[in-house]
């Protein structure tokens, strides 16, 4: 029975969302309103990314020419159907707002080229309240708002497709206490594992199936903690910069590499522990994406990192926590715990991960 409950879960895992994992911070908006002033809302994306997703709605692949040129004509051919999925509104009511699509090349070989969407019109009479909705990312994004009332912004963590909480435009936004910072960032770091990174799912689960045993799961784990608090920290910090199309693909990379170790050893050997730290490090650049020029005061930077951190390791914890609870607790000893359970799980994860890094190679 807990064969099946297992097998169930890992399907029920890689088929979500499409086997597509979570991106890691390409999408920010910023939005302004000042009284007597047109409204202005700039969204900031990977270009080459969203064209993909306006492609495949189309049924038609990537072109292959992704020159900054190229790239700004199409999106501007897309306009109507990039409206669809964004939703600019006033007291409940849906606005038609003026678009203007820039695309500017990567700063380096490493970068993404960027297209920066500007979105403005006029705030209508006697009007209260902002909402906003953006489906062109699946990731967590952070939506900033200024108003006439306060220079600081208000922040709101949404999910791609999420609505926003109404912003009352002529309010200050409320002081946000340390402790209510913390309690952000920390759902945000759990909610980062637990459900919206099906890649860390993954390779957390690969650590746990080659040896249910706590001790050794644990030490992997705490190898895995230490690698990406060290990569999470320097490059929130700006220390280390890296571009997610090397991340994203390496990060799907490390989870095969561990599935499939999972499938041709019977056993943890010594080195595992250090090859989990190395991919640890690759992991927290991942992680890093979501906190990475957000708006953040100086003064709640360490508090949010600190606890977003705390955040994606509960979350880790209750991976294994769940996995030892079906399976690790009365199975890990059985003979037949690497046949059925193992080797099977192990596979699909590796073919996952596989597709995801041909997936993520070619965007």
């Amino acid at each position: 029975m807990r064969t099946f409950l297992f097998a169930g879960a890992m399907a029920v895992l890689v088929s979500s969302t499409s086997i597509r994992a979570h991106e890691i911070g390409t999408s920010r908006v910023s939005a302004v309103f000042r009284a007597d002033q047109p409204y202005k809302i700039e969204i900031v994306t990977d270009a080459v990314a969203l064209l993909e997703k306006l492609e495949a709605t189309n049924g038609r692949p990537l072109p292959a020419d992704t020159s900054p040129a190229v790239v700004q004509a199409l999106l501007i051919g897309f306009d109507q159907q990039f409206r669809r999925r964004v939703a600019v509104m006033f007291d409940g009511v849906e606005v038609s707002p003026r678009i203007s699509y820039s695309v500017v090349p990567p700063v380096d070989s490493t970068s993404a080229t960027v297209a920066t969407i500007r979105l403005t019109g006029e705030i209508p009479a006697s009007a209260r309240n902002f909402t906003w909705k953006y489906a062109w990312t699946f990731a967590s994004y952070a939506l900033s708002v200024r108003t006439t009332a306060s220079e600081n912004p208000s922040i709101q963590w949404l999910e791609g497709g999420d609505g926003s909480k109404p912003i009352i435009l002529a309010a200050a936004p409320k002081p946000i206490s340390r402790l209510l910072t913390a309690w952000r960032y920390l759902a945000l770091g759990y909610t980062h594992i637990l459900p919206n990174g099906l890649d860390h799912i993954l390779f957390v689960l690969g650590i746990f199936l080659l040896s249910g045993r706590a001790r050794s799961v644990l030490l992997q784990v705490s190898a895995f903690t230490v690698a990406h608090s060290i990569t999470l920290g320097l490059s929130t910090y700006g220390v280390v910069t890296v571009s997610p199309r090397i991340v994203e693909p390496m990060i799907a990379i490390s989870i095969a590499y561990v599935a499939l170790e999972n499938v041709f050893l019977s056993e943890l050997k010594s080195w595992r522990v250090a090859l989990v730290f190395a991919f640890g490090l690759l992991h927290g650049l991942g992680f890093a994406g979501a906190l990475r020029e957000l708006g953040l005061r100086r003064s709640e930077f360490l508090t949010a990192l600190v606890t977003f951190n705390l955040g994606v390791e509960a979350g880790q914890l209750s991976v294994i926590a769940a996995a030892f609870v079906v399976v690790g607790w009365h199975c890990a000893d059985r003979i037949w715990y690497r046949s059925r359970i193992v080797v099977p799980a192990s596979a699909l994860i590796a073919l996952t991960a596989i597709y995801w890094t041909v997936q993520r190679l070619l965007l």
